[in-house]
């Protein structure tokens, strides 16, 4: 009956007192009285939004419905000291509050216009009054169906005392009030009071439950509503729910790893929910020979879907809720997002260390069982489950509070930077503001990023060149000049495979990605590359990386040096190899280094295209902490000044790991300083977009997910706060306070036209972001990024506008144009 909504913020939010849980942005409220003498309909507030809020008791949730004022309204009606006198809810004139109970028959439907009508009795008032809210044209009836679902989970919890995540769709069934007489039409907007003469017509109550079933659409009232013959072009309401694709054939089944039944949904696209496909499915995971893996999904009616066990289905569990999410892709790269509920914990508990297993054998090509030990096992699976943390209502005051110093601090710092107050600006011409974008000639792009901490500049590649940009007191970006041509000492010119700024931003270290075995000093004050460093003549540098956190800003001359196979130091005042042989650490097995990073102390943190990590506090020894790999290659590394947490990229997800033992003989201690205990590993937490939006990012771009090396806010003194990376044109942060508190919506976005190339945040501050596109650099604010929507990942308008502050926008103009 119900929708499934596990996205919303009630499924798997936190538990504030006065969160709103789900809302409809816009509509109007009505008093309908079909047998009063008093009158037929009163419109009570014209333009309204309704919610779905928690109170301060447990199990105990409001309906509220609140008054918009257009401009200068609220100031007009208070000097006509107008006074609110409807009968029934409690709240004063701008808002309506209900406590939501059964007694009130909230209902919903749609009327003949295809709008979304909630209906509940007024309590106070005659036999037969209602209170009806009618939704706006622009609400979509899905929106509309996932705030009858959670009206009904409210209703339950309140009737029963007892969390919704207990109820079945039976259960809900006794909130949807179907035996009630049809609702009746309320007054439209413009004609306030009105009586009736005709009956709604069958299509003007239908259930908002039948736009859950895919199967209906083909109905005629359903098709009259979806298409409706109307010349007003907004009230046209695109009805048709996702389609699940044409499954693919099963291949022959070999070993079978798990075997489980299952209720399957599949989130749709347009109402942001997953819609209940079938009750009964079975799902499957069986080796199909040469490390590959299938997973299968079938009902009684038919073959569902099937596709190998890859990382990119992007496995999610919940043992909250007994779900386990995923992707799924077909031919043709469309991505759609699945979602399996299992009816009890060890159900899904076999299932999913079926899907692990098969997953980790295809990534490492070694048995399960014969590899990993129990203790890994568990961190194996740990870092795919989806991590549930009890928010308090301070934690969220903390955070609110948070919010408000940054702003007041960003309004501090502009006032300074300009003598006064921010001012709103808004562009008026932008067609003077558009910039050319043109490419090199030889078709280079922008390709990597260095961010100043010395001097306020941001240094970018493209090709062999280098464009310095510099950063503004008011947080923008100036070009400054460009380095032409770089080239060896010997005047051949190469275009830098890797770059680090180095000894206070004096100078750049780059590498010539057709000489592993050399590095190159670039004088950043000359503009030109004066040394060339011969590392090893038998010992490649495929990885370098500072001696400590912040050892860009002094002048320390010696840094790090990986090979695939081992860890040395770098000192460029040695005469002849610059590698020292007393801290060379070089292992006999190949462990192919891929990342590395260093703490404020120097501890070492080196990971690998196997996907595990380790853990150092000196160069030349054996690690102190040994991670087990997940499987997939880690292609970026960072720690935080502290060493307290490593931040692991794959190309999928980022892997969270707090290196601080909180038991045992080393409690205290990070695994940087002393191993853990074998049976004590730390618990990884898998930061990564939701399965649903995943799939909504590729239904948007047609790009698979393939993250940047993501990277902490950093700067000495500054705690480490957010974290950032990019995927195609989508730049990405995640809240750290979010996801040490487990919030189901700790990372916000920005997208961009492109693809994003290179990305990190400015040094001290995790408030502006500096950003590489193909032909273009700019400096966005972080306040600027949006909690992922629809809106917000669909493709941005032709000429993009940038958010900046209060109100105030910047155009094209403000991203700096970069073919230098």
């Amino acid at each position: 009956m119900f929708a499934l909504k596990s996205l919303s913020s009630y499924l798997f939010g936190n538990s504030s007192k006065g969160e709103n849980i789900v809302e409809l942005p816009a509509g109007a409220l009505f008093l309908v009285r079909p047998d009063s003498i008093k009158g037929y309909s009163e419109l009570l507030f014209k333009d309204a939004a309704a919610y779905i809020r928690r109170t301060g008791q447990d199990f105990q949730y409001q309906l509220v419905v609140q008054r918009a004022y257009e401009e200068g309204e609220a100031e007009l009606l208070a000097e006509e000291g107008e006074e609110d006198e409807v009968e029934g809810g409690l709240g004063d004139k701008d808002e309506k509050t209900f406590l939501l109970d059964e007694e009130l028959h909230f209902r919903a439907s749609l009327n003949e216009d295809g709008q979304t009508v909630l209906a509940w009795r007024d309590l106070s008032g005659d036999q037969g009054d209602l209170f009806e809210f009618v939704a706006d044209a622009s609400v979509r009836p899905e929106t509309a169906a996932s705030f009858e679902l959670v009206a009904a989970q409210c209703q339950y919890e309140r009737k029963y005392r007892k969390p919704h995540q207990q109820a079945s769709e039976q259960d809900l069934q006794e909130f949807a009030f179907e035996d009630e007489p049809p609702i009746p039409e309320a007054s439209p907007v413009s004609t306030p009071v009105r009586s009736p003469t005709t009956s709604p017509s069958p299509a003007a109550t239908r259930s908002l439950n039948d736009i859950r079933d895919p199967d209906n659409i083909s109905d005629p009232d359903m098709a009259r509503i979806s298409a409706k013959e109307s010349a007003t072009p907004q009230k046209q309401i695109e009805q048709t729910p996702t389609k699940a694709p044409a499954a693919c054939a099963a291949p022959e089944s070999r070993e079978i790893l798990t075997k489980e039944q299952a209720e399957l949904h599949l989130f749709d696209f347009q109402s942001g929910t997953f819609i209940l496909q079938d009750e009964d499915v079975q799902a499957e995971v069986f080796e199909v020979g040469s490390w590959n893996y299938w997973l299968q999904i079938s009902g009684d009616r038919k073959q569902w879907l099937g596709q190998g066990v890859v990382p990119d289905i992007n496995p999610v569990f919940n043992f909250e809720y007994l779900s386990f999410i995923f992707n799924h892709y077909t031919d043709d790269g469309s991505a759609y997002s699945w979602l399996l509920k299992f009816k009890d914990r060890e159900t899904e508990e076999r299932f999913q260390e079926g899907l692990m297993q098969a997953l980790w054998e295809h990534l490492n090509q070694t048995k399960w069982q014969k590899a990993v030990k129990d203790a890994e096992r568990d961190y194996v699976l740990d870092a795919f489950n989806d991590l549930v943390l009890e928010d308090s209502t301070r934690d969220d005051e903390r955070e609110r509070e948070a919010a408000e110093e940054d702003g007041e601090e960003e309004e501090e710092e502009y006032e300074d930077a300009h003598g006064g107050p921010r001012q709103e600006e808004y562009d008026d011409d932008e067609e003077e503001d558009e910039v050319d974008l043109g490419r090199d000639a030889d078709g280079n792009v922008n390709s990597q990023l260095a961010v100043g901490s010395k001097v306020d500049r941001s240094f970018v590649v493209r090709g062999d060149k280098i464009g310095v940009f510099k950063h503004t007191p008011d947080n923008h970006l100036e070009f400054s000049t460009s380095i032409n041509k770089v080239a060896t000492p010997k005047g051949k010119a190469f275009a830098p495979k890797k770059v680090m700024l180095h000894a206070g931003d004096r100078d750049m270290v780059l590498q010539n990605e057709h000489d592993p075995n050399s590095l190159y000093r670039m004088d950043l004050e000359y503009g030109k590359v004066v040394d060339e460093w011969k590392v090893h003549d038998d010992i490649p540098v495929h990885v370098y990386a500072p001696e400590n956190k912040f050892a860009q800003q002094t002048d320390e001359q010696t840094f790090l040096g990986l090979s695939k196979n081992a860890l040395y130091r770098i000192d460029p005042r040695l005469a002849g190899s610059k590698l020292v042989d007393s801290e060379l650490k070089q292992y006999t097995s190949k462990n192919d280094f891929s990342a590395a990073a260093t703490t404020e102390k120097g501890y070492i943190a080196v990971a690998s295209n196997k996907g595990d990590i380790r853990m150092f506090d000196r160069l030349g020894i054996n690690a102190k902490t040994a991670l087990p790999a997940l499987g997939d290659p880690i292609i970026g590394l960072d720690v935080s000044a502290d060493g307290r947490w490593v931040l692991a990229t794959t190309r999928t997800y980022l892997l969270l790991i707090d290196s601080l033992q909180k038991e045992g003989k080393n409690e205290g201690k990070l695994g940087f300083e002393k191993a853990f205990a074998k049976d004590n590993k730390p618990q990884p937490r898998r930061l990564a977009l939701t399965p649903a939006h995943v799939a909504q990012f590729q239904h948007e771009t047609k790009q698979p997910l393939a993250f940047t090396p993501a990277r902490f806010n950093t700067g000495e003194g500054k705690e480490e706060t957010t974290i950032i990376t990019a995927t195609g044109p989508f730049v990405v942060t995640w809240s750290l306070k979010k996801v040490l508190q487990g919030r189901k919506d700790p990372y916000s976005i920005k997208r961009y036209s492109e693809e994003i190339k290179a990305d990190n945040f400015r040094w001290g501050s995790d408030k502006n972001i500096v950003v590489a596109l193909p032909n273009e650099v700019d400096m966005v604010a972080r306040r600027a990024l949006q909690r992922p929507t629809r809106e917000s990942i669909m493709a941005p308008p032709a000429t993009p506008r940038r958010k900046t502050g209060r109100g105030s926008y910047l155009s094209k103009s403000d991203i700096v144009n970069s073919p230098y």
